[in-house]
């Protein structure tokens, strides 16, 4: 159970992020306000939300568990993302977010999609959205189990009852605050994450004697711990570093790049965002890796992170840290919780209220009923979210490479494709989306090996070939693909 101090650190925290929440709600007026936070943030905000939504409860929780469980093999995910969220900076932010513009001003990813291949019946809107809509209440399943068992670890109230306050911290402020809220609440929640990543790995290392003799006593144990390809074949490797694909379909963090004020801020955001990103993933790989040799001298503590590898940050901060210290790291690893959590909900409530109910069920809707229905959506997929985590033994890692290969193959090919190459059209466009999420969900029932990059082939060539055998685009198409191309030039 823990003590009252850090149950008071803990408590300031919610409030705190409450209370961007409702800053974030005055400063919402409309459906745009509330989705995309009229395309007001700046370089500083952009990066550090776009890490923030990324990273998730698995950076804190999944990723050094998987490092404590396997040794450093599992290192292949961090490099892998690592050079996706490169190329993603690099090749698709400023470029989608000036298509964006020209494509009617589009505030989710279905309306971009559907804009660009000029989509009169709306077929591309639905199958983007139901995409979405599966696999993001599966991602948010995800961030709900991570946020029980922190709450359980915490409190050690039981798994159920830990779903929902977990839930609860973050869906309050997505439901008040929306898009700015999350943004703002985000770049805090990086802030602490990355202090945390700092932190506690210096005090693991310190506490097991330092980084040679850690190395050692890690290697007595198990010399494959210590290496990066040990007892790994290369289908192992490829499919981990196939990781880095998936960030070329992630709506989320697509979002925070339709969302950026400039384009003129992206190579700042980039920077800060990347730089983040890698002392982020080193500090959790050294969590997992030094604390084997942290519990191989505490075999007394052993038992209770042998049981539960994923709960290895929050129990040997528990150990090494004074109360105060250690609610506030608690509250990092609930902020990396939080900060993906909310903009997934965000998100799929994106796809139910503006693609789907406002397209096919309310087109004369006001501002005020689609922000109450973008609302009211959030809750019901928090709800359908927690249906899905109910069972206590769920995998954190699991779900999230599930749904990261479903975006990544349903979407990644796609907004590369759309991006920079001007014959692919609607046909290629609902080929690849459709072989993409098709190819994920068989292969998770076939037990595929590796989901994503089978996955990602498949809908890219699908796009093309589909492209090449039906009708050109039409000339409004290619011109809208040459005026985004002029922009670029001048940026």
């Amino acid at each position: 159970m823990a003590s009252t101090e850090t149950l008071i650190t803990f408590g300031i925290y919610l409030v705190a992020m409450l209370g961007i929440g409702i800053a974030g709600y005055f400063s919402t007026k409309n459906l745009d306000d509330y989705i995309l936070g009229g395309r007001s943030l700046g370089g500083f905000v952009t990066a550090l939300s776009a890490g923030a939504s990324d990273m998730s409860g698995w950076l804190l929780m999944g990723l050094p568990g998987a490092i404590f469980a396997f040794g450093l093999s599992k290192s292949w995910i961090a490099i892998g993302l690592l050079i996706g969220a490169y190329l993603n900076w690099r090749l698709v932010a400023s470029r989608l977010r000036i298509y964006t513009e020209y494509c009617n001003d589009s505030l989710t990813l279905p309306e971009y999609l559907n804009a660009r291949f000029e989509d009169k019946a709306n077929l591309i809107k639905i199958i983007t959205a139901v995409v979405i809509i599966i696999f993001f209440t599966l991602y948010c399943a995800s961030g709900v189990v991570a946020g029980a068992k922190l709450f359980q670890s915490t409190f050690g109230w039981s798994y159920q009852t830990c779903l929902f306050l977990g839930t609860a911290a973050t869906i309050a402020y997505v439901l008040i605050g929306g898009f700015l809220a999350i943004s703002w609440t985000d770049t805090i929640q990086a802030s602490m994450m990355f202090t945390a990543l700092i932190i506690t790995p210096a005090m693991v290392i310190f506490s097991s004697g330092g980084v040679h003799s850690s190395i050692e006593q890690v290697r007595a144990l198990n010399e494959a711990y210590v290496s990066l390809t040990s007892n790994v074949k290369p289908l192992t490797i490829i499919a981990l570093l196939g990781w880095g694909l998936g960030y070329f379909g992630q709506p989320h963090i697509l979002v925070r790049f339709m969302a950026i004020g400039s384009v003129k801020d992206m190579a700042t955001a980039r920077r800060i965002g990347m730089t983040w990103m890698f002392l982020c993933l080193a500090g959790a790989i050294a969590v997992g890796f030094f604390g084997i040799a942290f519990y191989s001298g505490h075999q007394d503590l052993l038992p209770a992170v042998a049981a539960e590898p994923e709960t290895i940050f929050i129990q040997v901060t528990s150990y090494l840290f004074n109360p105060w210290i250690y609610g506030t790291l608690l509250a990092a690893i609930l902020g990396a919780i939080m900060s993906s959590l909310s903009c997934q909900l965000l998100v799929t409530s994106s796809a139910l209220t503006e693609d789907i109910y406002k397209t096919f069920l309310r087109k004369n809707a006001s501002q005020k009923e689609l922000v109450f229905m973008g609302r009211a959506t959030v809750l019901l997929v928090a709800l359908i979210a927690i249906a899905l985590a109910w069972n206590p033994d769920s995998s954190i890692l699991d779900m999230v490479s599930y749904a990261w290969a479903g975006f990544g193959s349903a979407f990644g090919p796609l907004i590369i494709i759309s991006l920079f190459w001007s014959r692919v059209n609607k046909s290629g466009a609902l080929a690849g989306m459709i072989v993409g999420t098709v190819a994920v969900l068989l292969g998770k029932q076939l037990h595929w090996f590796d989901l994503l990059v089978p996955g990602f082939i498949l809908s890219s060539l699908a796009i093309i070939i589909v492209s090449l055998l039906t009708a050109k685009p039409s000339q409004s198409m290619l011109d809208t693909f040459a005026k985004v191309e002029d922009k670029m030039k001048q940026n």
